[in-house]
């Protein structure tokens, strides 16, 4: 039973990928504007126009598009960009690589500190510092990227003066420069990410908590902390991963905001420029790798929780 659920959560994942690379396709392809005129100029005649949407492959039907596209990106090609004329691979390559980076510094610093305080929380329900973490996560959950941002912009940019405003890069920083050249965004981002998470560890274990076996546990005058740390917090792992996976998505996927306020060198900023430019092919790109991301997360937790389940493994 477990192998076959697991199948299915993989089959629903590709085809989740082909529903997502339709829309993808389709909403890059009714945005306004064009990128002949845009690449040739206004002054460009209605012959040279014509000339460069057939070079492009722009006068073709949207169909023979799709499947030109879809047949190429899984062949591992995504393709030339049509503002720069440069391969889309080699213009992704850098900014997807600060992007991760980026992900896997907020991930190290996020996930422990987001488990430590919801499992404190969880130890010490009621308590003033459970009402703390409670309230800050709330707040936290109801405010958007870029008021955190502003924020921080303003406090410890325009008032302290101890980080920079935005996080512009050479590729020439000492660890220091670079430390403090992503110490805006990691902040953010840190704060955003974690109120989630640790809201749903405390929620998830005092789930757990009220169930038989650990009340059972408690009567027995088991401390509360062994039962938490070594009972309920496995048990409540399915959802924990879950929530941990979405973020991580989130990091990859979700940061337009962030990297736009920043002025950080990412993908998300990449395919923001790509918009303006109208290049539908790195916009495409760059769309398909966050949502490529995001289900291939997703799919991880899904598993993860259904191998996590006791009776999921031992059947009988």
């Amino acid at each position: 039973m477990m192998m076959r659920m697991v199948w299915q959560r993989v089959g629903i994942g590709l085809a989740t990928l082909w529903v997502v690379s339709v829309i993808v396709f389709v909403a890059t392809s009714i945005l306004p504007g064009d990128v002949a005129q845009i690449v040739l100029g206004q002054s460009a005649t209605p012959e040279t126009l014509a000339a460069l949407r057939a070079e492009l492959g722009l006068d073709q039907p949207g169909y023979v598009r799709y499947f030109s596209w879809l047949g190429n990106m899984m062949a591992g090609d995504l393709g030339i960009s049509k503002a720069g004329g440069a391969t889309i691979s080699s213009l992704i390559g850098g900014r997807l690589g600060n992007t991760l980076m980026m992900a896997g510094l907020v991930a190290l610093i996020s996930i422990p500190i987001s488990i430590a305080l919801g499992l404190w929380a969880a130890m010490h329900p009621g308590t003033w510092l459970d009402r703390i973490i409670t309230f800050g996560t709330l707040s936290t959950i109801s405010v958007p990227e870029f008021f955190i941002a502003t924020i921080a912009v303003l406090i410890l940019a325009v008032e302290l003066h101890w980080l920079p405003s935005t996080a512009y890069m050479t590729g020439d920083e000492t660890f220091v420069q670079l430390l403090k050249a992503l110490a805006m965004p990691l902040i953010t981002l840190v704060i955003v990410v974690s109120a989630q998470m640790i809201r749903m560890t405390r929620a998830g274990i005092l789930n757990v908590m009220s169930s038989p076996y650990i009340e059972m546990a408690i009567l027995k005058g088991v401390p509360r902390r062994r039962i938490i740390l070594r009972h309920a917090f496995y048990n409540a792992i399915g959802p924990i991963v879950n929530v941990i996976a979405l973020n991580l998505a989130y990091l990859v996927s979700g940061v337009v905001i962030v990297e736009t306020i920043f002025a950080y060198p990412g993908l998300a900023k990449l395919m923001i420029d790509g918009v303006q430019t109208r290049d539908l092919p790195l916009v495409q790109a760059c769309a398909m790798i966050f949502c490529g991301t995001y289900v291939v997360l997703i799919l991880l937790a899904d598993i993860g929780s259904i191998l996590s389940n006791p009776r999921l493994r031992n059947p009988k």
